[in-house]
């Protein structure tokens, strides 16, 4: 993944998970794209799938892994209430 990203110099790898094998999605997949993505941010870039079935995309939602997927807007996950920096030493509010 990095000498991927690396030599051309992308910012995204996209992985067609179309044609994962037969039968529904296991956790090997989820681990394999956990693992593909976890290389590609350690590089600088990130991975995008492309023709995640329903079944896989489910997986994915239970597990927490909000992969990228191509042609869709890219969701931003919401701020968790913070709502002012503090400096170091300053009292809490």
């Amino acid at each position: 993944m990095r000498d991927l990203l690396a030599v051309t110099g992308a910012g995204v790898v996209v992985c067609d998970v179309g044609g994962l094998g037969p039968g529904p999605p296991d956790l090997a997949a989820v681990d394999l794209l956990a693992r593909l993505e976890l290389a590609a941010r350690r590089a600088g870039g990130r991975i995008r799938l492309r023709d995640p079935g329903p079944a896989l995309r489910s997986l994915l939602r239970l597990v927490g892994l909000g992969l990228q997927v191509e042609g869709e807007i890219e969701e931003r996950e919401p701020a968790l209430g913070v709502e002012e920096e503090v400096e170091p030493g300053q009292p809490a509010v």
